[in-house]
């Protein structure tokens, strides 16, 4: 059966820089079945969903649903629900915790300040507190959105729960489908694609170790797609997997072409050229797509160690 996933994989599309974007995600477990449009077509609320999603726009904060991996025939509405809040960027990054009876505590929130690091009202408004467990693997399920996240995603959430992954989640959507099955890390926000189960552990691995592991990474949500391709590759380039050693500082230019700085916290500097490109030959961009697509590829054409002389003003 060929599906989107089969045709990118068999086109050798590159993974590097498709990670969602997000400075800080925000979830809520919400059992049940989900639909393409979670926030508004689950279990949950749909005004309180349209309600979060109004407050989310422009925040840098994306709202995200999550479910235990397994069967999710409708069991009722959860008595308590897990709530976690991420910041993604690095030497600013956290991970939060909490638990609500209630899910409309989180339209308490202040989602301007969340997304700019600020995580008070998170903790105030759900008792929040720092995330003390294993760092979490979220698995994108959402068969609504497309079939590959439910065939390939589902199996893939199942094996890391039933091996002991205490931080495995489903999740509704990290975009991608071509890439399922796709997973986002935290609490340092790096996502990848075609995962499979040992891949997924080693990466978890390394988390607890704060060490990022490149291949099959997409990215960091911290960064703007450019920004993604450009600090992968300063990693491949200089062999640096500290998670939070480098930092997108600058990024000139626009699409096609943009001249990214990444900075490590040694205070050397890279500049990295990043081309837009379409992929080709056309392909269908998810299993739902009506017409095929070309979507845009970040490819690095140089990475540069620049003098102390040449480094750019941030």
């Amino acid at each position: 059966m060929s599906t989107c996933t089969t045709v990118s994989h068999d086109l050798d599309e590159p993974v590097s820089g498709t990670a969602a974007t997000a400075r800080t995600w925000l979830l809520l477990e919400q059992p049940g079945p989900w639909g393409a449009k979670a926030l508004t077509s689950s279990h949950l609320d749909p005004a309180l969903g349209r309600a979060l999603e109004a407050a989310a726009k422009d925040t840098g904060v994306r709202i995200a649903l999550i479910r235990r991996p397994g069967r999710h025939a409708d069991s009722g509405t959860p008595t308590v629900r897990k709530v976690y809040a991420a910041h993604t960027a690095p030497g600013k990054g956290w991970l939060r915790s909490a638990t609500t009876r209630d899910p409309r505590d989180l339209l308490d929130l202040d989602l301007a300040a969340l997304g700019r690091g600020d995580h008070t009202s998170f903790d105030a408004a759900l008792q929040g507190r720092a995330h003390t467990g294993d760092p979490l693997a979220l698995v994108c399920t959402n068969g609504k959105r497309d079939r590959c996240c439910a065939l390939l995603g589902r199996p893939l959430a199942a094996e890391l729960a039933a091996s002991g992954v205490e931080g495995a989640w489903e999740v509704t959507h990290l975009g991608g489908h071509r890439f399922s099955p796709t997973v986002l890390v935290l609490p340092y926000g790096y996502a990848y694609g075609r995962a499979e189960a040992h891949t997924v552990k080693q990466v978890l691995h390394s988390v607890q170790e704060g060490r990022i592991v490149v291949e099959g990474c997409r990215g960091s949500s911290a960064w703007e797609r450019p920004g993604q391709a450009a600090e992968l590759a300063v990693r491949r380039a200089v062999g640096e997997y500290a998670a939070e050693a480098l930092t997108v500082v600058r990024t000139d230019g626009a699409a096609p072409h943009w001249e990214v700085t990444v900075a490590h916290v040694d205070g050397r500097h890279w500049r990295v050229l990043v081309a837009q490109t379409a992929s080709l030959p056309p392909r269908p961009e998810s299993c739902g797509a009506s017409v095929l697509g070309s979507p845009a590829r970040m490819d690095v054409v140089t990475v540069r160690e620049l003098t102390t002389s040449t480094v750019p003003a941030s």
